[in-house]
């Protein structure tokens, strides 16, 4: 007898939407399984089972599609907006398969996005435990303090709830302005830019520079390239919270002598 899976994670894997999605629409009452309108826990046999979502029976997934987008500033990180603003949607729209966004970036904020229509895929990388890094590029007001980069480290306070431990290389700091280098492996709303403005630091210009391994690279603003197994796989190459994630193009020990040599400010966890 073949093995059940959970009627969110079947939804998911065919491509219908992220297992936060479905779950919505499990609610919602319009996910069907054999003609009875389904439940939170439900769990389905995907080779016997018939699964309707708003009266269309839900088909064999399509081929798994990975793309890297290069995300401009204003434009919002969904497939539709119902202000009828410009959303990533509009800069895929050569792609045939039906994609979705793995997490978001705000409208007033650049840089690398991924889409995809495997939803395993997507959960994976937006779980909190999955412990991704993504790192950013801010472009701040200066001056910039020792005691507003060791609270961005630190934690500050969000929601009733501190921040993880992140990681903050200051990459230049002018009269005009200062540049730091941030990476986080949380992913609530707005974090850099409300952590930032927590800790009095204002945020000019803030663009995602990559997720674990992956890089954006030279991938100009508002274009996309197809990702293949091997460079997905580098996503889950990660750094743990007292290691720089390797984005200069070098492996960790060189990054770390980098900043040993005095070439860089790195600000590192404390234990």
């Amino acid at each position: 007898m073949a093995e059940k899976i959970r009627l969110q994670k079947y939804l998911s894997e065919h491509a219908v939407a992220s297992r936060r999605k479905s779950e919505e629409l499990i609610r919602q009452g319009r996910v069907k399984i054999n003609g009875r309108t389904a439940g939170i826990g439900d769990k389905v046999d995907e080779h016997r089972d018939i699964i309707t979502v708003d009266g269309k029976k839900v088909k064999r997934p399509p081929e798994k599609v990975y793309i890297m987008l290069n995300k401009p500033r204003g434009y919002t990180t969904t497939m539709s907006d119902e202000l009828g603003r410009r959303c990533v949607a509009d800069l895929v729209r050569g792609v045939h398969e039906r994609l979705y966004p793995v997490g978001r970036l705000d409208r007033d904020s650049e840089g690398l996005i991924i889409m995809t229509n495997d939803g395993e895929l997507a959960n994976r990388v937006m779980h909190p435990s999955g412990s991704i890094y993504k790192t950013y590029r801010v472009t701040v007001a200066p001056p910039v303090s020792q005691e507003q980069i060791d609270a961005l480290i630190n934690g500050v306070e969000l929601d009733g709830r501190i921040t993880a431990k992140a990681i903050v290389d200051i990459i230049t700091e002018e009269p005009e302005r200062a540049v730091l280098k941030i990476a986080i492996c949380e992913g609530r709303n707005r974090q850099i830019r409300r952590m930032c403005e927590a800790v009095g630091i204002e945020v000019k210009r803030l663009k995602r520079t990559a997720i674990g391994g992956l890089k954006l690279g030279m991938l100009p603003p508002g274009r996309w390239e197809k990702l293949d197994d091997q460079e997905m796989g580098l996503i889950f190459k990660t750094a743990g919270p007292k290691e720089a994630p390797d984005t200069s193009g070098h492996g960790p020990s060189q990054y770390r002598k980098k900043a040993q040599d005095g070439k860089n400010k790195l600000r590192k966890p404390t234990s």
